[in-house]
């Protein structure tokens, strides 16, 4: 299947757009398997669901139980017994966790379920994991900087988006450091970019080298 074959499952806790990608057609096409959590949010607290909810957590006077959010990720990417086929290098996106922590959620429990999808995606299913994590350097927020910190030990590429330190300008609007973890070196390889966000794509080029300074 052409275009977002590798995409498998998304997994949304706060509004988002994709422009250029339309999430609905690939999931009418079958390449995807989408849960909206806040939509999802709605059916846990006012209806009865005979199975457990992926979101049940919402309901516990507790928070912590990350399971059925789990086995909602591995059902979706197991093959079922009526000859389906199995998901080929299937990709997990979720955006973002940091709204975890914001209901209620603790950064282990976070990074425990990473840690399980990490073992089936990834190792198990020879896919990735993409996620989204805030990064709130102006706040003081310890389960934020543990969640941050436990997912970059883990992660082999890290990609790190932030404005510009000298303010507002209208040619470049941000910066974007890429940084690849070389576990069996002492130094990992990073490379930093400027983009400009256009109508309908992101336009990026070198520190310094945006088209309207040449």
């Amino acid at each position: 299947m052409p275009g977002l074959m590798a995409v498998s499952l998304y997994i949304t806790f706060s509004p988002s757009t994709s422009e250029g990608v339309s999430l609905t057609a690939a999931r009418d096409r079958g390449q995807l398997v989408f849960l909206e959590g806040l939509k999802s949010s709605v059916e846990v607290f006012f209806q009865t669901p005979e199975e457990p909810h992926p979101l049940q957590f919402l309901r516990e006077a507790k928070a912590g139980n990350l399971q059925p959010l789990y086995e909602f990720v591995r059902t979706a990417l197991t093959p079922g017994d009526d000859g389906e086929a199995a998901w080929r290098c299937p990709v997990l996106l979720v955006d973002d966790l940091s709204v975890l922590l914001s209901l209620g959620l603790g950064a282990v429990a976070v990074l425990d379920w990473m840690q399980y999808c990490r073992a089936t995606v990834c190792c198990q299913l020879k896919g990735n994991i993409v996620a989204l994590v805030h990064d709130r350097e102006d706040t003081e927020d310890e389960e934020n900087d543990i969640l941050l910190n436990g997912l970059s030990h883990q992660s082999h590429l890290i990609l790190r988006t932030e404005g510009l330190a000298t303010g507002f300008c209208r040619d470049v609007h941000g910066q974007l450091q890429i940084r690849w973890r070389q576990p069996t070196t002492q130094r990992d390889r990073s490379l930093t970019y400027q983009y400009k966000i256009q109508d309908k794509n992101v336009s990026f080029f070198a520190k310094g080298l945006a088209p309207a300074v040449l």
